[in-house]
């Protein structure tokens, strides 16, 4: 019996889902679970950033039953599971949890977002881990240079650091994710994942909301998180700026205990091997 997780990833998607996968990946670790991801990056971002062992890659979840067998437990997030595509999945698993729905709340690794008391960023800005459509190259364009640290995203194009130097002080690589979130003390970022992220270490994020996506506005408001929205980065920055000076207090911040569900596979792993040797 073996455990799956499945996380829709991308450069259309970003990493989110294989964030939050990861997290969960890394407390069953004693099971050596697998993930898969649709994007091959993705996967190796997890086990290069994030502790993950093992990892594969799947590009629909519909193609998962090419490596599960029966019985099998999975862990999935992702928009492409229908009703009816759940209904088999239940009758092929032993056990299954979808992200948001059997598993919902707050997922963050604590074991790699720990509280920070000396964060040695003062500003940072993350826009996500995908712009295919160049979205924020568009907004910094005409933009002078400005005293921020910018982090880099994992599916940015080749070559747009070059571009990026122009107009930040400092361009962080994207493997240098965990470490800068971290260590920014405020961070400017338009992923709610990556905003959870930072409050975990004590720091204080702001939501900068993407025309482009979708956001869980009911956790926005149940946390209280400072969200802006701009085109322009300047305006954008300014706004920032004024949001730090007077940050808010974050609410209802409770990262997802996991620990039922750990007991639960513990209970049908244990179980499936005793019938198997008898």
């Amino acid at each position: 019996m073996q455990v799956y997780l499945y996380a829709k990833s991308g450069h259309t998607v970003g990493l989110e889902a294989t964030k939050r996968c990861a997290a969960i990946a890394n407390a069953l670790k004693e099971f050596d679970p697998i993930l898969c991801t649709s994007d091959f990056r993705a996967g190796a971002f997890a086990k290069d950033n994030l502790g993950v062992k093992k990892y594969v890659n799947i590009d629909v979840v519909r193609n998962l039953h090419n490596i599960m067998h029966r019985r099998d437990i999975l862990i999935y997030d992702t928009p492409e599971a229908n009703e009816e595509m759940k209904a088999d999945m239940k009758e092929f698993c032993t056990l299954l949890y979808g992200i948001d729905e059997e598993l919902s709340g707050i997922i963050v690794d604590e074991s790699i977002y720990k509280k920070n008391e000396t964060p040695n960023l003062e500003k940072t800005i993350f826009f996500g881990d995908d712009d295919y459509n160049n979205l924020f190259l568009e907004m910094i364009k005409d933009s002078e240079k400005f005293d921020i640290n910018l982090l880099m995203g994992h599916y940015f194009f080749l070559g747009n650091e070059k571009i990026f130097v122009n107009h930040f002080s400092n361009v962080i690589d994207e493997e240098e994710y965990v470490q800068t979130i971290q260590n920014s003390k405020y961070l400017l970022t338009t992923s709610l994942q990556t905003a959870l992220e930072s409050l975990a270490c004590g720091n204080y994020p702001v939501l900068f909301k993407r025309v482009d996506k979708s956001y869980d506005e009911t956790l926005i408001q149940k946390l209280n998180l400072p969200i802006i929205e701009s085109t322009n980065l300047k305006e954008l920055l300014n706004q920032f700026e004024t949001v730090i000076k007077s940050y808010p207090i974050i609410t209802n911040f409770k990262i997802l205990n996991l620990d039922t569900m750990v007991s639960e596979i513990k209970e049908k792993i244990e179980l499936y091997k005793k019938l198997t040797i008898i």
